[in-house]
């Protein structure tokens, strides 16, 4: 495919098929995306697809098979793959065991695997096909159409000069004359164009000539039919010219051999540049290690990706990359997790923490048992989500191809009546004034650049945002994040940090506040509540040894109590505190301020006399006031929906400054509140982390999942934060907004381009000024056209995030 009416083409070839449901086309990516009903019609789409003019594109996969011993093995394993849906080729080799498989993209290699076993044959995955592949294969093509782009100056260059140095330049033109000869010049003209179009520019001809004879005609083929109208008429003009009005007699050659240069070098820096747009997948493949050590046996070795399993024990070294997902056993250090997570601070890894492949281990060392590898780790996943982002198409692009469906065709009667105009109309000589023109507008309008101008933005957009940690599991979610009116919070876990933590702790005075803390916890330590644990986390961050604490008792709704030494401890809410007569008139001031910030007083008393105040809360992320400011700058409303008590929801959303509280609500609730502000405000965005919340994500016009949510949560979203903040909320709809005016600057500048320069191709100033466009220049303003959209689409990659 080389342009947008290719992709038009190819997704109506597709619906076509019995079946098939719908069909989208990338160009960016060359990927067709089909739903369907029923059993896969592969086949069919396939056979639809190549008669229609174009080629499906086949991954290599190789298995290692175990048992063969014979020839008969071969052909068993080889008709059991064969059998395999969207398998296309199958070879096996006895001598190296492994089986060469030729398959459509979307073709799993477990099926494949399985396929084999069935036969008798136990297989594994020796070699797949992956975004690595891909990449070799972009280089590749750059490579290929480098050396045609040279091999096709080489010789045009020469004929460039023999015929245009003669207009420029005068006195040259009576050189060769009087030297070489005009029919001399023509003739190597012809020998030099010839090579330049039916070698390095054979594609346009073999791929643009049989879509256009039915009746489909694409890019290819008007790049064809404009250079063989050049080289046809000044074939006829060197070798019959009696064939010819006398005063129509020129050649062209020139014209024919630099369009195809000109159009190979725009091919080329266009293939330049789109090998950039998915550099954010590359940087992300190349996070994982290829090896990793591991302690099996009792001994350290060091083993191939491929080899580990889940639950082996892997070792990393200070400076070195985490290889897959874990959680750790043994060992202290600090983990830099900014290429996943976009945070830039390293976070602290010590026994029972999660690590994720790919990230880099700092100072200490480390040993985890292995959770997650191959494609079920988080790196994965992320280059799973950001493929499938990047092959999506927006509904703006859906007016775009119903445009140059129609462009091609339209582009071919329009210079088919310039010639007819030129020479019913025009001066003489009237054939060569109509032949020049309507080469122009041949070459002129291929609609290459409209045809990437969406594809490239979201491509460079989504990988941007993979990198500061946003991953658009949906691509359209980029369109319609621009038009956000409403952000909807949950509270616990996206607001907050989703975990009660000691908050405050004020002692009366002549009290020491860690003795005080010691004691606190070591009576919450025979607690599961989850405030106890915070207050026993607090003591045991501060490394405080906790005293023993005898006759434990838990007074239901009240708090507890426990004896530690000689002494009567009790920890709880202020009507434990009454209950005991203890005054609490010391902590007045300071229990009212806790109480307006939606916290909730506990009160410690030794032998009936309180000496200390302490508040455990979920206390708000760092990230979360300043993102809510962003949002408010961008003219967004923030409203928080939440299933606490509204008198903590609205402390909460003073502190922060939200624009309204839906508080109080069972999931359900949370729904039918997104649903009744979306009547209110268009269009909404949903940002949660927990199962209570997927629901809402899914009725949400965005769903936005907070990274380090549930799984389920994550899967109702159209896209997860990996950095766990409302920071990344922001990020998300500031890359939205410079995705979508990247991709608006590229549709308007492809469309004026074609717009303004078509007319002008056509000869409409020549009336004026006497001004005409040379095919050869309209050649390089179509080509710079094409790398101009995808230069502008790269500009995405150095955009600025807060």
């Amino acid at each position: 495919m080389t342009c947008a009416s290719c992709v038009s083409r190819v997704e109506k070839i597709i619906a076509k098929v019995p079946g098939v449901q719908s069909a989208q086309v990338n160009l960016a990516t060359n990927k067709a995306t089909v739903d369907f009903e029923g059993a896969a019609p592969i086949e069919a789409i396939m056979q639809a697809v190549e008669k229609g003019g174009y080629t499906i594109s086949l991954q290599d996969i190789v298995l290692d098979v175990q048992d063969m011993t014979c020839a008969s093995c071969v052909g068993r394993v080889e008709k059991a793959l064969l059998k395999v849906p969207g398998v296309q080729k199958a070879a096996v080799n006895l001598a190296t065991a492994k089986a060469h498989i030729q398959a459509v993209q979307g073709v799993s290699t477990p099926e494949l695997i399985q396929a084999v076993a069935k036969a008798g044959y136990p297989a594994s995955l020796a070699e797949a096909s992956s975004s690595t592949d891909q990449f070799e294969r972009a280089e590749q093509t750059y490579e290929t159409l480098r050396k045609r782009f040279w091999l096709a100056t080489i010789f045009a260059l020469p004929v460039f000069i023999l015929e245009m140095g003669g207009h420029m330049v005068p006195a040259f033109h009576h050189w060769v004359a009087s030297t070489i000869g005009t029919q001399n010049s023509w003739l190597i003209q012809f020998v030099l164009t010839t090579v330049v179009l039916f070698f390095p520019g054979r594609e346009f001809y073999t791929k643009g000539t049989p879509v256009l004879l039915r009746g489909a005609p694409d890019m290819n083929s008007l790049v064809a039919v404009g250079t063989l109208a050049a080289y046809t008429f000044s074939l006829v003009a060197t070798f019959a010219p009696q064939w010819l009005p006398a005063e129509s007699v020129y050649v062209y050659f020139e014209a024919a051999a630099v369009i195809v240069a000109l159009i190979l070098l725009g091919r080329v820096m266009e293939a330049r540049a789109k090998g950039r747009t998915s550099e954010a997948i590359q940087r992300l493949l190349s996070l994982q290690p290829p090896t990793a050590r591991v302690r099996r046996d009792g001994q350290e070795i060091e083993l191939p990706l491929s080899e580990l399993h889940t639950g082996d024990i892997v070792l990393v070294r200070p400076g070195e990359r985490i290889p897959v997902d874990g959680d750790v056993v043994a060992g202290q250090s600090y983990v830099d997790e900014s290429m996943v997570t976009g945070e830039s601070i390293a976070v602290s890894k010590s026994q029972g923490d999660k690590i994720i492949g790919g990230t880099v281990n700092q100072k200490g060392s480390l040993e985890f048992e292995a959770t997650a590898v191959g494609q079920d780790t988080v790196l994965a996943n992320i280059v799973s989500m950001v493929e499938q982002a990047q092959g999506s198409k927006l509904p703006i692009q859906a007016v775009v191809d119903k445009i140059t469906l129609w462009f091609v065709p339209a582009v071919m009667t329009l210079a088919v009546l310039t010639a007819i105009v030129w020479l019913i109309f025009g001066p003489s000589p009237a054939l060569s004034f109509a032949l020049v023109n309507a080469v122009a507008v041949l070459i002129i309008a291929c609609p290459c650049a409209m045809g990437l101008a969406t594809p490239t933005s979201i491509m460079v957009g989504t990988g941007r945002a993979a990198q500061a940690g946003v991953l658009f599991r949906k691509g359209d979610s980029l369109q319609a994040l621009r038009d956000v009116k409403v952000v909807a919070v949950d509270k616990t876990g996206t607001l907050t940090k989703g975990a009660p933590e000691l908050t405050d702790f004020v002692c009366a005075p002549g009290e020491n506040q860690d003795q005080t803390l010691a004691a606190i916890a070591a009576l919450e330590n025979y607690s599961e509540h989850p405030i106890a644990q915070a207050i026993v986390n607090a003591a045991k961050d501060k490394q405080i040894t906790l005293p023993k604490a005898e006759q434990f008792e838990s007074l239901t709704g009240l708090g507890v109590t426990a004896h530690i030494g000689s002494d009567q401890w009790h920890v709880g809410a202020d009507r434990l505190m009454t209950q005991l007569g203890a005054d609490l008139s010391a902590f007045s001031e300071q229990a009212q301020t806790l109480a307006q910030e939606g916290k909730t007083p506990m009160y410690a008393a030794r032998n009936q006399q309180v000496i200390a105040l302490l508040a455990v809360a979920d206390p708000i992320k760092e990230t979360t006031p300043r993102a809510i400011e962003q949002l408010h700058a961008r003219g967004i409303k923030v409203v928080m929906i939440t299933g606490d008590n509204r008198h903590t929801a609205n402390a909460i959303a003073r502190r922060l400054n939200i624009d309204e509280v839906v508080a109080e609500v069972m999931p359900e609730g949370k729904v039918q509140a997104v649903q009744a502000l979306r009547e209110t405000h268009q269009h909404l965005a949903y940002v949660g982390d927990g199962i209570n919340d997927a629901p809402a994500l899914a009725v949400a016009d965005v769903g936005i999942a907070i990274g380090t949510g549930t799984d389920i949560a994550i899967e109702a979203a159209d896209v997860v934060l990996m950095s766990g903040d409302m920071q990344g909320v922001v990020t998300a709809i500031a890359l939205s907004h410079a995705t979508m005016r990247n991709i608006h600057q590229n549709l308007f500048w492809a469309f004026a381009y074609n717009v303004a320069l078509i007319p002008v191709a056509a000869g409409l100033l020549y009336p004026f000024n006497g001004t005409l466009l040379s095919p050869m220049f309209a050649a390089g303003a179509m080509a710079l056209s094409s790398v101009f959209v995808v230069s502008n689409a790269l500009r995405l990659r150095r955009v600025k995030l807060d």
